[in-house]
């Protein structure tokens, strides 16, 4: 027997949604939704039947036997591991109240459950990977219009001009928005790339600029002089709508292209030809203000401009550029409920400090970085627990060894996911959470012109002995005197109480596999009722509330170092195939791309006599630490960088196609988990330098 399921997929961040075809109770194939995505889907997306059925996974409850990390397991079931938890947790939080615990998350749209857990609790310890992602460009945009990094979509499908820096869109890779970049360079979109590497993106563009690394941010201040002494810029919104243009000017008034170009590589005359280019686009512009700008260490100030950039296009709310997203209540609609408002919001202060220490912070998540040294001190206060939901920090987050002594001192570690990370290997109690084809997760609203409710479906039952989430956090939370705040036994009682007052009901969901609010796209606001909220109520170029904290808009630009010789930067970046750690265990992606090596300008191999394909020695400028790897030889990368594909080097022995295959970046970032921005937020990634020496040769 067939049937048709819609449902979201798990396999990467972007959650596309998707249709499935289940046979006899096996899934038999997997496509993107024909309403939403032409049935068109990514190669991570079509390995999804792999991960169900041919990929190593926890297949039922597990408590650590041996020492942390030693991979000594003791199966029992779920009544047990989760008395084990309540057994453990139970006396801590007795002694040291619920602030004691911790927990991470990977993030995306289902994180009420986790939340509404954490705060039942009374702990305000909430963290995730974006401290290793895209904190620095969420506080560059709060402090530039006051509205966060998803403050703002962009419209590319009616764009004359799409700017990245840095930013991979067609290998990052949501399909639908890499679909949107083909069709309007097709139609005659210009779309101009700054990195340091030629990737899929940059073969697309119609301008590619080939960047030493950290100097983004020169080149951006260069683009900003020109555009102010051009005068290529919207000065009517700027007049009424932002504050402190004079002071910008007179800032960037000695960040002439000339100077641009000797710190970034990039030709002045080039400069003013883009910057021509842009005046004749706008407001049609869009300089995409990043995703994953945990780099250097002036990668905050780089995203400020991105964003101050798109003020002086004036693209605000306007055709082609970037628009707000309209959400239930631009739909005239009720939103859905949310346990988390049941809930008595928690006073404690946050043991990573921000909103009481660093208060320039937007809290959220926090900065993942700052809770190793609350478990390394006890200060301000002990943390003794930590739950991680589909979340692996050791892969995520530099400097692994520091990370693991944090760890091990805690008196609780659990994981709860579908498979075997880094960190899962190193707790004390594994949860199995079902695969993402074998759950049904809470609905959710997904922003955009037509908004919309959707959920992900269950489409076969757990291969193994696997719970979902919703499951999971209900039956801990009952053990821990905090199961009144999940008033449902089933899912569908769950999605009833999401569902109440919204006049919507389950069946509406069963012909797309979501309910669209609105029938037409929804109008753009008029600019004069845009509420932006910084201190000023206005768009703010130099941003009062870093000028409280004590920090500048604009940090002071260091000329990076001079490399020459064996020494280069270390930087990062993904594949198409991959989704960072994650999916390098699946057989069908690992068949594709089981390996890295490292991309090596062919110019500085010469001169260290290696060749493509040799094996090289990479060690750290800091220690003696190293990594072996085959080098790939091209001139598709700036001479002072050496880039990695992240997300290989995996050490969990269960992992057999992934075990040991390839090199992580992160083994040679000492000392980098303390390498933070005081503005931004993020850690910096991409400020380690290695030498490089032949090896051998690969047989």
């Amino acid at each position: 027997m067939k049937k048709s399921i819609y449902s979201l997929c798990g396999m990467c961040s972007v959650r596309c949604p998707i249709r499935c075809e289940v046979t006899d109770g096996r899934v038999s194939w997997i496509e993107g939704n024909p309403h939403l995505q032409q049935g068109a889907l990514c190669g991570k997306g079509s390995a999804g039947t792999c991960f169900v059925y041919n990929e190593t996974r926890p297949k039922g409850p597990m408590i650590r036997q041996g020492s942390r990390g030693a991979g000594q397991w003791r199966s029992v079931s779920w009544d047990r591991a989760l008395d084990y938890i309540a057994e453990k947790l139970n006396p801590l939080m007795e002694r040291y109240g619920g602030r004691c615990v911790m927990l991470s998350s990977r993030g995306g749209p289902f994180q009420d459950l986790p939340q509404t857990f954490l705060q039942a609790l009374g702990s305000p310890n909430l963290s995730n990977h974006d401290a290793s992602c895209g904190r620095n460009v969420h506080h560059a945009s709060q402090s530039v219009t006051g509205m966060g990094r998803k403050g703002f979509v962009y419209d590319i499908k009616n764009t004359k001009h799409l700017v990245l820096f840095g930013r991979n869109m067609l290998e990052a890779l949501r399909v639908s928005e890499a679909r949107t970049i083909m069709d309007a360079r097709k139609r005659g979109m210009k779309m101009t790339v700054a990195d340091v590497r030629a990737s899929v993106t940059a073969s697309k563009a119609s301008r590619f600029w080939m960047l030493r690394p950290a100097s983004d941010y020169a080149l951006l201040l260069g683009i900003i002089h020109e555009v102010l002494k051009q005068g290529a810029y919207d000065k009517d919104f700027v007049s009424r709508y932002a504050l402190g243009l004079s002071e910008l000017e007179t800032y960037v008034e000695r960040f002439t292209p000339q100077w641009a170009a000797t710190e970034s590589c990039i030709p002045a005359e080039q400069i003013r030809d883009f910057v021509q280019e842009i005046n004749e686009d706008r407001p049609k512009v869009i300089f995409h203000p990043g995703w994953m700008f945990s780099r250097y260490h002036n990668s905050f100030g780089a995203s400020r401009c991105l964003h101050i950039l798109n003020v002086l296009m004036g693209n605000i709310e306007t055709e082609g550029g970037q628009l707000l997203p309209k959400d239930v209540k631009d739909a005239g609609a009720k939103g859905l409920q949310s346990l988390k408002s049941r809930v008595p919001k928690v006073t404690e202060k946050r043991a990573d400090g921000v909103g009481w220490k660093y208060k320039h912070l937007d809290a959220g998540p926090g900065l993942h970085q700052l809770f190793y040294p609350a478990m390394m001190t006890g200060e301000p206060y002990p943390l003794k627990a930590y739950i991680l939901y589909r979340h692996d920090p050791l892969v995520g987050f530099p400097d692994r060894e520091a990370q693991l002594a944090a760890l091990d001192k805690l008196d609780l570690i659990v994981s709860i996911d579908a498979k075997y990370g880094e960190t899962t290997w190193f707790s004390d109690v594994i949860l199995p959470n079902c695969g993402y084809l074998e759950k049904d997760s809470p609905i959710i609203v997904q922003k955009g012109a037509k908004p919309r409710m959707t959920m992900r479906r269950k489409v076969i039952d757990p291969v193994y002995d696997s719970k979902p989430e919703w499951w999971i956090f209900k039956e801990l939370a009952k053990r821990l005197g905090a199961g009144q705040y999940f008033p449902y036994e089933s899912i569908e009682e769950l999605w009833q109480y999401q569902l109440e007052g919204t006049g919507i009901t389950l069946d509406q969901f069963e012909e797309k596999g979501y309910v669209e609010l609105v029938s037409e796209n929804l109008p753009l606001k008029d600019r004069e009722e845009i509420a932006y909220k910084t201190p000023s109520g206005k768009i703010e170029f130099f941003s009062q509330k870093l000028a409280d904290a004590g920090l500048p808009s604009f940090p002071d630009y260091e000329k990076p170092p001079e490399l020459s010789g064996d020494r280069f930067r270390v930087v990062f970046g993904r594949h198409a195939i991959h989704t960072q750690g994650q999916t390098q265990n699946n057989p069908y992606l690992h068949e594709v791309f089981p390996t890295n090596s490292v991309w090596i300008h062919r110019d500085r191999a010469r001169e260290l006599g290696i060749e493509d394909k040799d094996l090289v020695e990479v060690f750290c400028d800091c220690d003696q630490r190293q990594i072996l790897i085959p080098a790939h030889v091209t001139e598709f990368v700036h001479p002072d960088a050496l880039f990695l594909y992240h997300g290989f080097g995996r050490t969990v022995p269960l992992l057999h196609r992934a075990y040991n295959q390839g090199a992580d970046d992160q083994k040679l970032c000492r000392g980098t988990l303390k390498d933070w921005d005081p503005a931004g937020g993020g850690v910096s990634l991409s400020e380690s330098f290695v030498r490089v020496r032949k090896a051998g040769r690969l047989a």
